[in-house]
């Protein structure tokens, strides 16, 4: 291998960079450019691409830190980041990669990289060798989060609590996927952060529909309805290997007549039948991971999940 080039990202490589993003074992759509550039200005980006020689072999999306100009995020505008590839940057070559990158950062006055690592059920192989990199480069891991994933070819039984609850359900809700109805679920998701929370949704209405716009195959909402009214449902991210739940909500009518439990039904079976090999609720931590919140993991794995990390590391150059 000769030695590895590290390019920045400029706006004229958005084709390269999502064509490389759609042949890769482990990106996303939060990987992807029509993704990130969502984000308009919000963030100073610090993407790079990784070449060995002229052959692209890795992406890795960054930004500065709102919070710190010295610090580079892997991406602070998405869940996870992490160096996207083929499968074949693995072993030392995957070191290697990161002592370019830690070295064309460097050199830009950067002196912290914090690295979200993509979870390993989003990776179509086994792609961890960023793992064991980071090891070697003596990072520390600052944060884990905890998400409860289903392996939709080994499902763990419905609790008892969830099959009766199932029952309740699909004597009230009929389950839509028109996207049409996003305001309905938006007006739902608002209601109940403002609620339990005094919070907003991360991404206003605005935002989640220009999303789906940009991604109508992969972005997809699921409902419960009753009487033409939403009162339940969850919008999906997919991948070719996981669907993940980015937004969960019920109103107080959907809990009373448990919708939610009729909304994951249909969509865990529709995920299986599709092909994927798991589905993901989402994460439960509050704290910077350090919270568990009981409650809710409890639930989710009612229906039939485990643990999933969501892994967080610190490289100070």
């Amino acid at each position: 291998m000769t030695s590895l080039e590290i390019r920045p990202y400029d706006p004229s490589c958005e084709k390269v960079w999502d064509h490389w993003c759609a042949g890769t074992v482990n990106a996303t759509l939060l990987h992807t450019r029509r993704f990130l550039s969502y984000h308009g200005d919000r963030f100073n980006d610090a993407s790079v691409l990784v070449y060995d020689g002229e052959k692209l072999i890795g992406l890795l999306p960054a930004a500065v830190s709102p919070a710190d100009a010295a610090h580079v995020v892997s991406h602070p505008g998405a869940t996870y980041g992490g160096i996207v590839h083929d499968g074949r940057l693995t072993g030392q070559r995957m070191l290697a990669a990161f002592d370019a990158i830690l070295g064309f950062y460097r050199a830009k006055g950067f002196s912290r990289l914090l690295y979200k690592a993509v979870p390993h059920g989003y990776c179509t192989t086994p792609a961890q060798d960023d793992l064991y990199a980071l090891f070697r480069l003596d990072a520390r891991r600052i944060r884990c989060d905890l998400s409860s994933t289903i392996d939709l070819a080994n499902r763990r039984p419905l609790s008892e609590r969830r099959r009766r609850s199932l029952k309740k359900a699909l004597k009230s809700v009929c389950i839509s996927s028109d996207i049409a109805r996003l305001p309905g679920l938006w007006a739902v998701l608002h209601g109940n952060l403002e609620r339990k929370h005094g919070a907003r949704p991360v991404h206003t209405l605005e935002e989640i529909t220009l999303l789906a716009s940009r991604f109508p195959e992969l972005i997809q909402m699921r409902c419960a309805v009753i009487d033409e009214t939403v009162v339940a449902g969850v919008l999906l991210f997919l991948s070719a290997n996981l669907w993940h739940a980015q937004y969960i909500a019920s109103s107080e009518q959907g809990y009373a007549v448990s919708a939610l439990d009729a909304v994951f039904d249909a969509v865990i079976e529709e995920a299986g039948d599709r092909g994927a090999r798991y589905f993901d609720f989402g994460t439960s931590n509050e704290d910077g991971g350090r919270v568990l919140n009981e409650g809710l993991y409890g639930f989710k794995t009612e229906f039939g999940g485990g643990g999933m990390a969501h892994e967080f590391y610190e490289l100070s150059f």
